[in-house]
Parts: C-alpha cells; structure tokens; sequence
C-alpha cells in the first residue's frame, strides 16, 4: 500500500533533523552562527519604519532552532551574537543622542537576550512536546522587562513594535502588547518544531500555529467599548530643522513656527493639539506674553487648545501640557510623570557625570508631575500623555480609567534626524490605541505628528519637517477594554507556564539519570 504524502513527508524531515545532529560540533556552531546573523537582521527589518512584520515570527523560528542541539555555553555566545548584531543596528539612531549610552544600552540588551538563551532548550530540545515553546515564552517576558527595566523601563527595542501593521494586533484588547508579541511568537515556534520536531510535537505545533493564526483574524473591534460621539480634532505641526539639541537652539523659533501654522486654522473645531516643549517660558506661563497669544487664538477659534509647555524652575523644570478653554483662561493642565531618562532628568547624575560629559545636553531635571492624566476638552474627558508615555500601557490606562474618551499623546522627537524614532513612536500610539479602543492624536514639532484611530489604523500621517495640519472629525469610545481592566499579569501568568514546564522537565531529567 502506498505510504501517505504526510507521514513521508514527516519522516525525511525527522532524518534530515537526525543528520544535523551527527554533524561535526564546529560544523553546527558555524552554522548556527551564521543563522543567528540572519535572524538578528530579520528582526531588524521587521521593526519601523521597515514593518516587514512576517521576519518577526520568521526570525523566532531561526532562534529557536539555532539553540536546539547546543549545550549551554554554546547557546549563550550564539544569543549573544544575534543580540550584538540586532541591537547594534537597530539602536545606531541612538548615537544622534548619546554614543556612549548606545554602547551601554546595545550591550544590556544583549545580556538580557542571552537570558533567553540560557533557559531555553539546547541538548534536551526534543525530549518533550513542548521544548519549542520555551524560548518564545522568554522572549515575551524579554519585552516584559524592557518595559520596566531600567530606570523605569526603555522598550524602544520592543521587538513586539514590529506587529502593529499585522492581524496580530486584534489581540490588543485582550491582552496587550505582551499579548500580540506572545502569539506572533508562538507562530515562529511552531514553525521551528515543524521543521526539527518529532511527529508527536509536529500535530501540536500546526494545530497551535492554526489557533495563533485563527484567534487574530476572528476578532475585530474593541471589545468593552462604545460609541460616545465624535470630535474634530486638529493638530498643529510647525515643522523645521531636526537633529538639534535644544540648549544649542533658541526656543522662541520652534514657538514661532507653531503660531504661524496656529494661524492657518480656521472654523471651530472642537480641540486643537499643538506638541510638546511648543513654549518655553522661565517659571509658570500664567500671566506672560506667551499666555495671552495663545488665549487670543483659543478665543479666535472658539476652541479648546492643547500646548505643549516647559515651565523652568530654579531647581529643575516642568513638562506640562496646558488648556486654554474658548473663553481663552487656563481650562486644564498636565504635568508629565513618567520622564526620560539621560532626556529629562539624570538619574545617578554624580556618577554619570564623572563617566561622560554628556550630562550637559540635561542641566537639570525634570520635575515628576502629580495631576491626573485626563484633561477637559469640549465638554468631553480626554486621556492624555506626554511623549515617551505613549510607550507605557499604564500610563494610557489612568486616563482611560479616569474616563478618557480620546487619547491625546504630544511629543517631540527632533532632536533625532532620521525616521526610526518617529515611526517607532507612531507604532506605540498603534498599540495603544488598539489596546484601549481609543482614538490617539500624536502632535509633534517636526513629525511623525498622526491621527490613530481605535482600530489601530492610521488615518492621518505628517511628513518630518514639514509644515502641516492634520484635521479630522475622530470618534470618542467609553469603556474599557479587557486589557484595560487586568493589565499584563494574565498573559505574564500564562508565558510562565512552558518556562515551569521546562524546569519540571529538566530537573526529573536529571533526576532519572542520577538513579541510573
């Protein structure tokens, strides 16, 4: 009787996975060498402004299957490789800021990607049906960590950013970003265990690459949500010179540029977002010059105006987004609170100060900021956060909590020349939009300024350096998401279950071949 196309099929891949592992050592570290090279550039490509979102999960699978068949010192220096080449390449926007925080931030990364690799599968990979699901498991909580770690959390290198424009973003609602990362890189273990799995392991891993792939498309819309309504929205990008420092640069100029193109709106539209660090006045902005142009043009407008204003003070500054309400006097304020570190305040700064004179680009700190993250615009509760929060569920979430029925996310990202931390920054306000099923409106100075709508969907999207203004009449949702209600400890709970497995299965290993 003829044998079925399946099983053949089964059974050369079991022997070509059988051949390989009776290869010479040097000749399956070479190898595996060179497949981590391959994978770290994948990964690479797959992040913004690339979005070739497929090598994500391509890439986990070349990771996993590079480890199997190793002992753990091997498995270490090939994790190693892979993060030198990824984080030295994707991090290289980094040296526009700092070059000796790009050589101490590329190297933490990588020590954290070799984690990975020390509880991963190496020699035992194989021995039960579940070896492949080890190193995606550690990958998520990888990300877990970037976010929290260090000094507040740096997910800039979040290897999950690269997912936004995939249908894994319809488990956002459900679970997160930790939740869109942990199922893409589900997929990419199943593929390895396809390719270098026994049979048994093999009708596991399609069956759950079939759910990893099913689940996304299945679901649509913001789960938890409602329709409130709309608003019309503009924001206001000024536009001008990017890559510079701003101690090195005159404040008014960039102030200029964003009343000039304030001029050019006309009706009334609802709210008018203007970016980050638009003012910059010595102490509070109450009762100055700059506080009357912007009244007068909130009451041009009859609006509601959002500015981004950087308040100094003798023993550091503020970062705060205030609102002029349509009788032009001050409706609302917003006091950043989670702040960038080497950006806005030092943290060590003794140490650090005798280590690189870098420290000079931030003279002083950062003041934390203590109001609540929704501000009133319209009549309407709008979640807000400044800059680099929009890389923080939590910080989103207050607002949404609190009755944010929008998220407005001012920012300002030109002291960077390239694209990569724009697009990154606008794959953030994906996620979170997609997170919380709200609207995001990201205003910044030089661009990527965006109109993110509560799909994930990018509807409106600046060029760098241009002048320009994003109007859009943009829904408003109430409720909250199941994401929004438990945060990340139910997908953390869940990745941590192949990682106890996977000492279960180690230590009994070792167990039966004491006994022996």
């Amino acid at each position: 009787m003829r044998r079925p196309v399946t099983a053949t099929a089964g059974r050369s891949l079991l022997a070509v996975a059988e051949r390989w592992a009776a290869r010479p050592a040097a000749q399956r570290r070479a190898a595996s060498s060179a497949l981590m090279v391959a994978v770290a550039l994948l990964w690479w490509l797959a992040l913004p402004p690339r979005d070739w979102w497929p090598l994500f999960p391509l890439g986990v699978a070349g990771f996993v299957l590079a480890l199997a068949g190793h002992r753990l010192r091997d498995r270490v220096w090939l994790a190693a490789l892979c993060g030198a080449v990824h984080y030295v390449v994707a991090l290289r926007w980094m040296t526009d800021f700092s070059p000796p925080g790009y050589a101490a931030v590329a190297v933490l990364e990588t020590l954290l990607l070799t984690l990975v690799a020390v509880v991963s599968p190496g020699r035992s990979a194989g021995r039960w049906a579940g070896w492949w699901l080890v190193a995606p498991a550690a990958l998520v909580l990888l990300e877990a960590v970037q976010y929290r770690f260090p000094f507040g959390g740096f997910p800039l290198p979040a290897l999950g950013l690269s997912l936004v424009g995939s249908p894994f973003l319809a488990l956002a609602p459900l679970g997160g970003a930790l939740f869109v990362t942990a199922l893409a890189a589900l997929t990419g273990g199943a593929l390895a265990a396809l390719v270098a799995g026994p049979n048994r392991t093999r009708i596991v891993a399609v069956a759950t690459a079939a759910v990893a792939v099913a689940v996304p498309i299945a679901l649509s819309g913001a789960p938890g949500t409602q329709g409130a309504g709309s608003l019309d929205a503009v924001i206001v990008q000024g536009g001008g010179p990017r890559g510079l420092r701003a101690i090195f640069t005159d404040s008014m100029e960039a102030t200029d540029r964003h009343l000039a193109t304030l001029e050019r709106v006309e009706g009334e539209p609802d709210v008018v977002l203007l970016p980050e660090n638009v003012a910059d006045v010595d102490g509070p902005i109450a009762g100055t010059a700059l506080d009357e142009t912007f009244a007068e043009q909130a009451r041009r407008l009859r609006t509601t105006l959002v500015v981004g204003v950087t308040e100094g003070q003798d023993h550091g500054f503020r970062n705060a987004s205030v609102v002029w309400g349509p009788d032009g006097d001050h409706a609302d304020r917003y006091e950043k609170r989670h702040r960038v570190p080497f950006g806005e305040y030092i943290p060590l700064r003794g140490l650090f100060e005798l280590l690189s004179d870098d420290t000079r680009f931030v003279p002083r700190d950062a003041i934390v900021g203590s109001t609540d993250a929704v501000v009133e615009a319209a009549g309407k509760p709008l979640a807000i956060v400044i800059s680099y929060e929009v890389f923080f569920a939590d910080r989103v979430a207050d607002g949404v909590r609190d009755g944010g029925e929008l998220v407005l996310a001012p920012t300002n990202a030109s002291s960077y020349v390239g694209e990569e931390v724009p697009a990154i920054e606008v794959a953030a306000s994906r996620l979170r939009a997609r997170e919380f099923g709200r609207t995001v409106l990201q205003a910044a100075p030089t661009g990527y300024s965006a109109i993110v709508l509560p799909d994930g969907s990018v509807t409106r999207l600046s060029g760098l350096g241009t002048q320009e203004l994003l109007d859009r009449r943009v829904p408003l949702r109430t409720g909250l998401t199941p994401y929004a209600r438990t945060g990340d400890w139910p997908v953390l709970l869940l990745v941590a279950l192949p990682l106890a497995a996977a000492v279960v299965v180690h230590v009994t290993g070792r167990r039966a071949v004491s006994s022996r």
